[in-house]
């Protein structure tokens, strides 16, 4: 994707303009980033995938004495027959991972790095509903579906903003609004993180929300160094050989911090393992239980292609790629592989591909490490073979 194009899905700013003017540091309202959207499932559809045990779903329902009750799913058949008729939302998860259509949209979305994307979200709110003035620590595309939407942005917010006490939902208590739009079915509005913000639907409408993958600096200690430690042995310990006598032992000398960060800079400035770690930690599937592979034998594999068997990635499944000094780094799923530099094109046509089959795989199931390699991935379960 050229970067100097306009896009019509950013209101005809190019990529490197968004990037560089609005990505992470303010709001953009863009009327008609997609001409006639029409949304590829009904509220219907959306209330019934609620009902499905591995779907992440949510209601959220206003009372006036106990606002903002949240109630988790799965919902039985009957819970949306016993809502009042104004003023609740219900929030389905990654509907992208169970409806093909919905995944599509992620297309319009790529000139950003596909790995940072997390899910869509969509929700359906009947009038009057919301979830309260709120903040998120991620950016998000809301891209209205069906219905209207009134939003209402306000100040940008932190961990010390006010909150309303409530077990569940994190609702600001000050609410500071500066710009206000009603969004109609094509329209789409960015929000940068932590800015507050308030959706109320006008009347019975859907808003597709694209989230982004952003860990915090408590994730990234936590789970690098739980990374790290698998590959220190016990006696790389802090040591103090060579030091001066103490005028007092109970004191601890700065010149004890300067060893000390010696010692995890070592092991902290190691950049392959740092990135092997990222990529492994970026691609986990948010539902790792729908990542089942099949045990398959490599011959029976390979007919299968030869017989006109198609590959697709599972949708549950997240993929990504890299280069290091001593080869290709592939990502699939929360695990990572080393592999020779001659399968870079292998590699970007997995991670991109709608599919992969005999015409386009031709070549690589001549080549060991290429057959290996989708046969493996098969096996962990980020390829599988499509449905006929």
């Amino acid at each position: 994707m050229n970067p100097d194009t306009p896009l019509q899905l950013l209101g005809g700013l190019t990529s490197r303009e968004f990037l560089r003017d609005y990505w992470q540091q303010k709001p953009l309202l863009i009327r008609q980033a997609l001409p006639g959207f029409e949304s590829p499932i009904t509220p219907d559809e959306l209330a019934g995938l609620s009902l499905e045990e591995e779907v992440e779903s949510r209601l959220v329902i206003e009372h006036g004495e106990r606002p903002w009750e949240l109630r988790r799913g799965p919902f039985a058949e009957d819970t949306f027959s016993q809502l009042p008729e104004r003023e609740w939302t219900l929030l389905v998860q990654a509907v992208d991972q169970f409806v093909p259509e919905v995944a599509e949209l992620l297309e319009h979305f790529r000139f950003l790095p596909s790995w940072r994307i997390d899910d869509v979200m969509i929700s359906f709110a009947a009038p009057g509903g919301g979830v309260g003035p709120h903040y998120d620590n991620y950016d998000v595309f809301l891209l209205q579906a069906h219905g209207r939407r009134h939003w209402r942005i306000g100040q940008m917010c932190d961990a010390d903003s006010p909150l309303l006490e409530h077990s569940d939902l994190r609702i600001l208590s000050d609410f500071q609004g500066t710009d206000e739009w009603v969004l109609e079915p094509g329209d789409m509005l960015y929000l940068p993180p932590r800015l507050a913000h308030l959706g109320t639907a006008v009347d019975d409408c859907m808003t597709y929300s694209v989230g982004f993958r952003a860990p915090s600096a408590a994730e990234v200690l936590t789970h690098f160094t739980d990374f790290l430690a698998q590959f220190l042995p016990d006696e790389d310990r802090y040591s103090d050989a060579g030091i001066e006598p103490s005028g007092d032992p109970h004191q601890i000398q700065l010149d004890a911090l300067d060893r000390l960060k010696a010692l995890l800079q070592e092991h902290m400035s190691d950049e392959r393992l740092l990135l092997t770690w990222f990529g492994q930690f970026m691609t986990e599937p948010r539902y790792p239980e729908l990542v089942a592979g099949e045990e398959l034998q490599l011959d029976d594999f390979i007919q299968a292609l030869e017989d006109g068997a198609v590959l697709v990635r599972n949708p549950s499944a997240r993929l990504a790629w890299s280069e290091v000094d001593i080869g290709l780094l592939l990502f699939a799923s929360g695990q990572s592989r080393l592999l020779p530099s001659h399968l870079r094109e292998l590699l970007k046509s997995i991670c991109s591909a709608d599919a992969l089959h005999l015409d386009n795989l031709g070549q690589w199931l001549a080549d060991e490490d290429g057959r290996n390699l989708l046969w493996e991935l098969v096996k962990q379960g980020s390829l599988e073979f499509a449905d006929e």
